[in-house]
């Protein structure tokens, strides 16, 4: 993500540069995750669903949910949501039925297929958890740091998308 940052003062350029890097840096760090599961699956030889796939599979869990909803949390695109539910129902990592209340929603949950991919992202996060403490890399207090500073981020930009409505 590179851009052209508008004229101003010093120390705004040097917030504006700091942003854009941010920004750039969670966007790479997105795109490596999605390597780093892929990687995973590769080595275990899971070879037929992708990374956005089970990334999809361990945020549902033990829930219960509808496409609507998993778009609704913020968690995917909502053009793939429903292509990759479908890929998933067909390839049996998901069972689908359709909503007593509203007839065209469909509600998914894991089957016992899609839990033991669940399970290798699970514990693939675990690892990589355990090793950025192990080595030094993050601690306790920085995940922390982290997190809320990318949550105050989240929600001035759910501000200003409401606001512009």
């Amino acid at each position: 993500m590179k851009m052209d940052m508008p004229p101003g003062t010093g120390a705004n350029r040097g917030f504006m540069s700091s942003y854009l890097e941010a920004l750039a840096l969670v966007e790479r760090l997105h795109r490596l995750l999605l390597d780093v599961i892929k990687d995973e699956f590769e080595r275990v030889g899971v070879l037929e669903i992708n990374a956005v796939q089970a990334l999809l599979l361990f945020n549902i869990g033990e829930n219960e949910v509808t496409a609507g909803e998993l778009k609704t949390r913020g968690y995917y695109q909502g053009s793939n949501v429903s292509y990759n539910l479908k890929k998933l129902v067909e390839m049996g990592y998901m069972h689908h039925q359709r909503c007593e209340i509203d007839r065209r929603s469909v509600r998914v949950r894991l089957t016992g297929k899609g839990r033991e991919i669940r399970d290798v992202v699970a514990g693939l996060f675990s690892r990589h958890a355990e090793g950025l403490q192990d080595k030094g890399v993050l601690g306790p207090e920085g995940i922390e740091d982290i997190t809320t500073s990318l949550k105050r981020v989240e929600r001035y930009w759910t501000d200003q998308i409401r606001y512009i409505y």
